[in-house]
């Protein structure tokens, strides 16, 4: 991608597109007013922001949880437990609205910072938390246990509905829908029994169905088949136990999903 660079805004040279750098907590508020026309953030800020945008596409990365945590020392055990307490969070409005479903009667003060959120307990500032969860080290090493999740969240597409560029969002859309398959498959290819490709489909249906080539001998076929990049392993020991020949693995380097 060949670009100019001024400031935080990169403009291409290929389309009309200019690649703007925010926080990605304001990417939601610039998307939802039409200041920018789509943009890449996080559920969780796009869901706090309350933006009136569209999710295009889930992006496969960026995953994480929205929390309750509590001090382990504490025993609190249960989100309940915290009903008229004091939570510290920078999700106020995601925590309020948790908060109010689960204990309308007696709701938490709710304290709002802009980071490190894991320290609030320690400090004096609250007596649970509302903060994202990745792999929990943070968590733990802060002296804190997850008593309830709110939402699970990660990177997402998103745009402005009522954008007046919606056949380049759309394009947009589109090949980033078709590098996140690339990522998340592999293209597998083997010969087979023509006899045996039922038990073979079965185990390795692909997106559609395989594409079949014919070889030389009437007997047998040629499959070609996108596979979960997560479930490869697994995928190659049943389809040779099946009677796979010749079993060929190639990364995707993009594509175009229907």
């Amino acid at each position: 991608l060949k670009v100019f660079f001024l400031g935080l805004i990169l403009f291409s040279v290929f389309c009309a597109v200019a690649l703007v750098f925010l926080p990605a907590a304001d990417i939601p508020i610039y998307v939802s007013q039409g200041r920018v026309d789509i943009g890449i953030t996080g559920q969780d800020v796009t869901l706090e922001a309350k933006a009136q945008v569209n999710e295009l596409q889930k992006l496969d990365y960026g995953k994480c949880r929205l929390c309750v945590q509590a001090p382990v020392s504490s025993g609190i055990t249960d989100a309940k437990q915290l009903a008229g307490q004091r939570i510290v969070t920078s999700f106020p409005h995601l925590t309020q609205q948790f908060f109010e479903t689960l204990t309308p009667d007696t709701p938490p003060s709710i304290n709002t910072v802009s980071g490190s959120v894991e320290v609030a307990c320690s400090l004096g500032l609250g007596d649970g938390v509302v903060d994202l969860v990745e792999s929990g080290d943070t968590m733990r090493a802060a002296g804190l246990q997850k008593v309830a999740e709110i939402m699970s969240s990660q990177a997402v597409l998103i745009a402005n509905p009522k954008s007046p560029h919606q056949d380049m969002i759309k394009i947009i859309a589109s090949r980033m829908q078709g590098a996140v398959v690339a990522k998340r498959f592999v293209m597998v290819e083997y010969n087979l029994k023509r006899a045996d490709l039922p038990k073979a489909v079965a185990i390795a249906p692909g997106q559609k169905s395989p594409t079949l080539s014919p070889l030389e001998d009437p007997d047998w076929v040629a499959v070609k088949v996108m596979v979960l990049r997560s479930d490869l392993g697994a995928v190659l020991d049943k389809l040779k136990d099946a009677g796979a020949k010749d079993i060929v693995v190639y990364d995707i380097i993009n594509s175009r999903p229907s």
